[in-house]
């Protein structure tokens, strides 16, 4: 093999190299998955739950998508109580993701509200309105153990947001000015 041919093997291995890891960086970059879409508006969304509720443990944003974090709220009840639908829309699941039956509701803007655990009395297709019951608390894999509670997250695109923020009266304080008579 000659000189010229050893270069040009290189050349082009490490021209492939560069360019396989020009791609791994990209395709691993936080911003890779786009911006996230906005978030519904304040008032759009109810509690999951019928009656009162507390919450156990509130929202707490990740510092990276993929870093751990509480990507919704534990809201504490009663075993048994009803579950239903913090907004109108479309089932999209209704299953078991690790050991919990988990219930999901796409609104017509695509947001995504999960509730868990509880045993469902929906099916994917279902439509239902905000209020409509999606099925009952159970303590199977609760997050508040021994206590019960239900887990509410809402996903706008690949982004979890603060389900409470979604509540009526729970958009941004607005300072007025104080009227002067003159």
């Amino acid at each position: 093999m000659t000189r010229g041919t050893r270069t040009a093997r290189l050349a082009t291995a490490l021209g492939t190299a560069v360019v396989l890891l020009t791609l791994m960086i990209v395709v691993a970059s936080p911003g890779a998955a786009g911006p996230p879409g906005p978030p519904p508006p304040a008032g759009t969304y109810r509690l999951p739950l019928a009656g009162s509720t507390d919450v156990v443990r509130p929202f707490e944003r990740p510092p990276e998508r993929w870093a751990a974090g509480h990507r919704g709220v534990d809201l504490r009840s009663a075993l048994g109580a009803e579950v239903v639908s913090p907004v109108a829309g479309v089932v999209t699941y209704a299953g078991t993701v690790g050991g919990r039956s988990v219930v999901t509701v796409t609104d017509v803007d695509g947001r995504r509200s999960s509730v868990e655990p509880l045993g469902p009395a929906v099916r994917v297709g279902d439509r239902v309105a905000a209020g409509a019951p999606l099925g009952t608390l159970t303590v199977d894999g609760s997050h508040c153990a021994p206590s019960v509670c239900l887990h509410w997250g809402v996903r706008v695109g690949e982004d979890y947001v603060d389900p409470l923020s979604l509540l009526a009266g729970a958009g941004p304080a607005v300072l007025l000015p104080l009227d002067t008579v003159g």
